[in-house]
């Protein structure tokens, strides 16, 4: 079982790889060919990652590695939270694909575009694969290459300045994290991820423990750029030049989720939640996300562009997790983990109907969104599903990420998250609400050209197959997620599942 199993998760990153690789030879002209490559490889993933989870869940463990330097090893590693990262990852970048490919259908660069598009998700695989920080780093850094192009894929003036911006937090986050990277490697050794954390560091945490502080705000910094932390996060919405296909696999699967997903590793897997919580690092974390939640959500009032609102709300939402891991409590940080996969499907919903209303109507800003619900209901209605879950409406999946993050900020004696929790859910009905509104309630503008006197709505002419299907997929996903969260293997089963292993239970 366990050479099978790592034959499965190499096999994971070459579904990704290869046809990265291969997109990269063809024409602007092979579309069937391009089609076929991409959408092969993201059901092979699927089904891959489908085949791993019953053996892990049961237990099973396994870690490849190769010797890069004497004491430093690339390894590979399949465990609980790899295979839940992956697990969105690979769902979503099926969904993403299908959608970039309706997107793009007549735009320029396809294949340039897809490759890279490609590369991202190796990356974002591999890091979730990575069984220690040296292979996290390297997957880390070729996710930035990697998504460089696809933020700049338009290639006007406004795309690359979004695209330097972006490339310029970046790279200083990663090269901050190399640094944090190295010191701790000199401190302690090599550390490798371990559920509950690496005993080398906890030796360090207890012999010197201000070192072990400034290292883990080394490495918090460099992680916290992707993850779109207060004070680093001015990226975020300046990437949003790149296409709505780009965004959606920047805030829901890739880049964003990244930097959190190493937080997480940080917190539970290197330093363990018990150190963490030992060194005091843990309240000024909480709080450091409860200011980027509060902050995040203010700024999406004030955006008028409907991406740009999106992409503060994304600011806000992915803190949700890294407030979770920082309360030293089961049903917190079970929060926290289930929100990685909540906030990808709302997320992800909703940039896909950013890129349709643009797409298909030309709408871009909130105030010019009157009526278009009646020209796209199916579309409008998926956002509004979504909606209603970043609000934390129940029974929707964004419901479940609250309530637990609330009842656990009460177990862990820090009752004062509660406010801000309901300070942020009543910003969140602020921000989106009103777009709700617009979209059902207002007539069209006299200038709407896609909504004409005598107008007839056809599910036909709303949008292709291959735009509709993806956020109407994610939608249901959002109300089935948090219908079913007592089945087995459900995201909030596998999210508390994966807790308790990190606080050693």
């Amino acid at each position: 079982m366990t050479g099978a199993m790592t034959t499965v998760a190499i096999a994971i990153l070459f579904t990704s790889l290869i046809p990265a690789v291969t997109i990269f030879f063809l024409r602007e002209e092979q579309q069937t060919a391009r089609t076929v490559i991409n959408l092969a490889g993201a059901l092979i993933k699927v089904g891959l990652v489908i085949a791993l989870i019953p053996p892990v869940v049961a237990g099973g463990r396994i870690e490849w590695r190769y010797g890069l330097l004497p004491g430093i090893d690339f390894v590979l590693r399949v465990e609980p939270f790899a295979l839940y990262f992956l697990g969105l990852s690979a769902f979503l970048w099926l969904l993403t694909t299908i959608y970039a490919i309706g997107y793009l259908e007549d735009g320029p660069n396809r294949s340039r575009f897809f490759a890279f598009f490609s590369l991202s998700v190796a990356a974002t695989s591999g890091a979730a694969l990575s069984g220690n920080f040296i292979t996290f780093l390297i997957f880390y850094e070729l996710l930035t290459l990697a998504t460089y192009p696809l933020v700049a894929h338009h290639q006007t003036k406004k795309a690359f300045g979004g695209a330097r911006t972006y490339l310029m937090f970046t790279v200083t986050g990663g090269t901050v994290l190399l640094f944090g990277v190295v010191w701790l490697t000199y401190l302690a050794g090599p550390v490798e991820f371990r559920e509950a954390g690496s005993p080398a560091v906890a030796a360090l945490a207890a012999d010197r423990p201000e070192l072990a502080t400034v290292v883990f705000v080394l490495l918090l910094a460099g992680l916290g750029v992707k993850a779109a932390l207060f004070g680093l996060h001015a990226w975020l919405p300046r990437a949003m030049v790149a296409p709505a296909p780009v965004s959606a696999l920047l805030h829901a699967v890739a880049v964003v989720k990244v930097g959190v997903f190493g937080i997480v590793l940080l917190v539970d897997d290197v330093y363990g939640v018990y150190v963490a919580d030992e060194l005091g690092l843990l309240t000024p974390l909480a709080i450091l996300a409860c200011v980027t939640i509060l902050y995040g959500s203010v700024q999406a009032l004030r955006q008028d562009n409907f991406k740009r609102r999106l992409a503060y709300s994304t600011v806000s939402q992915v803190s949700y997790v890294v407030l979770g891991v920082s309360l030293v409590s089961v049903l917190a940080t079970t929060g926290g983990v289930a929100h990685i996969i909540n906030q990808g499907l709302m997320k992800i919903t909703m940039f896909f109907v950013a890129g349709l209303l643009a797409e298909r109507l030309g709408v871009e800003t909130v105030s010019r969104m009157d009526g278009v619900g009646r020209r796209m209901p199916l579309a409008c209605a998926a956002f509004t599903v979504a909606a209603l879950g970043m609000i934390g409406i129940p029974p929707m999946a964004g419901f479940l990420s609250k309530w637990y993050l609330g009842v656990g900020a009460i177990d862990s004696g820090d009752g004062w998250v509660v406010a801000v929790l309901i300070a942020s859910s009543l910003l969140n009905g602020a921000y989106f609400l009103p777009i709700v509104y617009r979209m059902w309630w207002k007539d069209p503008p006299p200038d709407a050209d896609w909504y004409q006197p005598g107008f007839r709505y056809r599910v036909r002419t709303e949008a292709p197959a291959a735009l509709l299907m993806p956020p109407l997929v994610t939608a249901g996903a959002v109300i089935a997620v948090g219908v079913f969260a007592g089945l087995s293997y459900s995201p909030l089963e596998l999210a508390r599942f994966i807790v308790e292993g990190a606080y050693g239970r």
